[in-house]
């Protein structure tokens, strides 16, 4: 990689990471807000907290991390990268703090709506800015996925080790300040944002508005329905698979595992010599316990850097209508055998865990890579607009339908609805790869 694809590669990294260790502590949180939270205020009247009730709250800030994907692709085909990438690290901070400060479950949803809305510039603006600024693209995305996976597996990890000795808000508190500090780097930065854009690619986008976007809302149905109209309508359908998939699966994950065998609170009083435990000012006896499912969750997560490193490493190398296709098909199968493997003990579970951590995560630098190839590059960052629309914005979905799926039925039809989810994903990139031969 030369000087400009390392120097994109490295700020989108940087943003990566945070944007996702934000996302992934959510989960972390909601297992407390279930025990602490007895009521939802709203006016006049309030509603129990539930499963169901506070899977509606975090698919509010999902949601809207998807749903302003699309005008966040807008906007980086008109000013670029750079900015929208600042403000998305300053907005992500500044709804943490709000966190950490909040005394019910209302004010929880109002922060949890600030980081939607700050973090859905992220990733149409770090994919436009590597897709178009990147001359090794399949490595600079494996990079960047490398680098989101250690946010979606360090962060919570970081976080769970907090709550070994801190409230969860003071946790909340802690992690918003680091964005702010990446904010006004990221605007420092230097680079060329169109370096990898070859004259040949851009003669060919020919009236696609190739090197400005899109510039009034008549321009964007249009640009809209040229994208819509061909195979990336195909590519939508595998990254809404995604999306639901994902977040269904990892929204209730540390309450589904605090019940199983294996995963009962252990006392960190009975895990620490005396002289440590007077140093982090551990009390004997006074009730502070391990959360297994919690560091079980976090290194579910970090094998996804496995994942997203082969992933975009595999872009490079094979068709990714294929590697979707296959990637899918493990995914169904795997959220077929969870419940029963998770019967058969920890060890089982443990490998079972670590595939479906790598399998999340493979198909992302697939599809992202599977976007580029199937769209103009003038209409980039709109193409990852829809692209994450899809995957966060549709996909966020999947936290109200695990919830309501576990407040009405049972683990085991949770999975077998993300297996059918997983399924047409599969399908569906095998009908890309007919239409691409």
């Amino acid at each position: 990689m030369n000087g400009n694809d390392r120097a994109i590669t490295g700020i989108a990294s940087l943003a990566h990471g945070a944007v996702h260790t934000y996302e992934m502590t959510v989960p972390l949180f909601v297992v407390v807000w279930l025990t602490e939270f007895d009521a939802i205020p709203l006016g006049v009247t309030s509603v129990d907290v539930t499963t169901a009730t506070v899977g509606v709250v975090v698919t509010l800030g999902y949601g809207l991390f998807g749903l302003g994907a699309l005008p966040g692709g807008i906007l980086v085909d008109r000013v670029g990268s750079r900015r929208l990438i600042s403000a998305c690290l300053l907005g992500m901070g500044l709804s943490y703090v709000l966190l950490g400060l909040a005394p019910n479950m209302l004010v929880v949803a109002a922060a949890l709506v600030l980081w939607g809305l700050s973090a859905s510039v992220y990733h149409p603006a770090g994919l436009s800015l590597i897709s178009k600024g990147v001359e090794e693209r399949g490595t600079g995305l494996a990079y960047h996925g490398m680098a989101g996976n250690l946010g979606i597996g360090l962060g919570p990890l970081a976080a769970a080790v907090m709550l070994l000795f801190v409230e969860w808000r003071t946790v909340a508190l802690v992690l918003g300040a680091p964005a702010v500090l990446a904010a006004v780097y990221a605007a420092r930065a230097n680079f060329d944002e169109t370096a990898a854009v070859s004259e040949s690619e851009t003669a060919a986008d020919g009236g696609s508005k190739a090197t400005s976007g899109v510039d009034d809302l008549g321009e964007f149905f249009t640009e809209s329905r040229r994208l819509l109209a061909g195979g990336f309508a195909l590519v939508f359908v595998v990254v809404m698979c995604s999306g639901l998939y994902y977040r269904g699966v990892l929204t209730f994950l540390p309450e589904l595992l605090r019940s199983l065998p294996g995963f009962e609170p252990i006392p960190v009083d009975a895990l620490l010599p005396e002289s440590v435990r007077s140093t982090l000012g551990v009390e004997s006896g006074a009730g502070q316990t391990l959360k297994p499912q919690d560091y079980f969750y976090s290194g579910l997560l970090l094998v996804g850097v496995a994942g997203q490193y082969a992933g975009g490493k595999l872009t490079d190398r094979i068709p990714v209508e294929y590697g979707l296709a296959g990637s899918f098909g493990v995914l169904a199968v795997l959220a077929v055998l969870f419940v029963p493997v998770s019967e058969a003990g920890l060890g089982p579970l443990v490998v079972l865990g670590a595939l479906l951590g790598a399998f999340l995560f493979v198909v992302q630098p697939m599809y992202q890579a599977t976007v580029a190839e199937y769209t103009p590059s003038g209409t980039r960052g709109l193409s990852y607009g829809f692209t994450y629309l899809g995957v966060f914005g549709v996909g966020a979905l999947g936290g109200t339908i695990a919830g309501a799926i576990l407040a009405v039925a049972n683990p085991t039809a949770l999975f077998l609805t993300l297996a059918g989810i997983a399924a047409v994903g599969s399908i569906t990139g095998l009908l890309l790869a007919r239409r691409a031969g």
